[in-house]
C-alpha cells in the first residue's frame, strides 16, 4: 500500500435526485473543515422526523468536518392527498356563530367558503405506503450524495498526501544536515572554551582534565542527537499513520506538534548559525505540512 493513500480531506460535495410517494427530491451534501464532526439538517417540517435516522447515516460514514445537509421536497401537481375535516372544530365553530346570531340578533348564513377559511380545519394526509416510498428515497438519495462526497474528499485528500508527502522529504533532507553538523558542535565548544580559558590565564598553563569535564558538561547539554533520534521516528511514524483505514487528521496534528517541540529544542541547545537557520526552514516547513494537515479528516 502506498503511503499516506488513505489520507482524506474534509472538503466535499454530493447530490442526488428522487421521485417518490407523489413528490421530487432535490438533496444536497457538503462538508467543510472542522475540527470535530458537526452535522447541520435543513429538510421541510414536515418530515423533520426524519432528521435523527439521516444523521446517523452520515456519522456513520463521516467522522470530522462540518456536514451541511439540505432536502428540497416538492409535490408532483398529478398526485392527490387525502383530506381530513377537523369535525369538532367545525361543531365548535357552527355553535359559537350561532351564540352570536341569537345573542346579538343577527341574520345571515355561514357559507362553505366561510368554513373552509377556518385554520386548520382541513388536514392533508399522506398514504402509509407512500410516506414509506418517501423516507426510502430520501435514505437512498443520501447515500449516493455520500458516495460522491467521500471520492470528491479522497481526490482532494491525494492532493494533499503529495504535498505533505515533498514536504516531509524536505524535512527528512535538513534532518540528515544536522545529523552531519551535531558533532561539530561539542567540538566548537571545545575550542571556543579553551581559547576563553587561555585568553584569561594568559601564560599560566590550563589543567586538561579539568577542561575535558567542563567540555563534557557543555556537550551533554549542547548535544542535539537525542531529537534528531526523535524527529527521525517522528517523520517514520507520520509515514505509517496513512496506511491504515483510520481518519488521521488529529494524530498528524499532534505529532506535528511534537516535532515542532523537538526542533525548538534543537535551536535553543545548538549555539550555531548553521542550524538555527536550518531550524528556521525546518519550522516553515512543518507549519506548511500543519496547514494540509488541518484539512483532513
Amino acid at each position: 500500500m502506498d503511503v499516506m493513500q488513505m489520507l482524506r480531506s474534509m472538503t466535499g460535495f454530493g447530490q442526488a435526485l428522487r421521485q417518490a410517494g407523489g413528490y421530487g427530491i432535490q438533496l444536497e451534501l457538503k462538508s467543510v473543515n472542522h475540527r470535530f464532526l458537526e452535522t447541520v439538517v435543513r429538510i421541510p417540517r414536515q418530515w423533520s422526523y426524519m432528521e435523527e435516522r439521516l444523521k446517523k447515516l452520515i456519522q456513520g460514514k463521516i467522522t470530522r468536518g462540518r456536514l451541511e445537509l439540505s432536502i428540497l421536497m416538492e409535490r408532483d401537481s398529478a398526485s392527490v392527498q387525502k383530506a381530513e375535516i377537523n369535525w369538532p372544530l367545525a361543531d365548535a365553530y357552527l355553535a359559537a356563530s350561532r351564540q352570536l346570531a341569537d345573542k346579538y340578533s343577527l341574520d345571515g348564513k355561514l357559507a362553505i367558503q366561510d368554513l373552509l377559511s377556518i385554520p386548520d380545519l382541513l388536514a392533508f394526509k399522506e398514504d402509509a405506503d407512500e410516506i414509506h416510498l418517501v423516507e426510502e428515497a430520501m435514505t437512498d438519495a443520501l447515500q449516493e450524495a455520500l458516495e460522491q462526497l467521500a471520492a470528491m474528499r479522497e481526490t482532494e485528500g491525494a492532493h494533499l498526501h503529495a504535498d505533505i508527502k515533498e514536504r516531509l522529504l524536505s524535512l527528512r533532507r535538513r534532518v540528515a544536515l544536522l545529523e552531519e553538523l551535531a558533532p561539530a558542535v561539542v567540538d566548537d565548544y571545545h575550542r571556543k572554551l579553551k581559547q576563553r580559558l587561555s585568553t584569561l590565564l594568559e601564560d599560566r598553563s590550563i589543567d586538561e582534565q579539568r577542561l575535558a569535564l567542563e567540555v563534557a558538561l557543555i556537550a551533554d547539554k549542547a548535544d542535539i542527537m537525542e531529537e534528531i533520534t526523535r524527529l527521525k521516528s517522528h517523520f517514520d511514524h507520520f509515514d505509517r499513520i496513512g496506511e491504515g483505514s483510520e481518519p488521521a487528521g488529529r494524530k498528524l496534528d499532534f505529532l506535528l506538534q511534537e516535532m515542532n517541540r523537538e526542533a525548538n529544542t534543537i535551536g535553543s541547545k545548538a549555539n550555531s548559525a548553521e542550524i538555527a537557520a536550518l531550524v528556521v526552514e525546518m519550522k516553515a516547513e512543518m507549519e506548511k505540512i500543519r496547514e494540509q494537515v488541518q484539512n483532513l479528516e
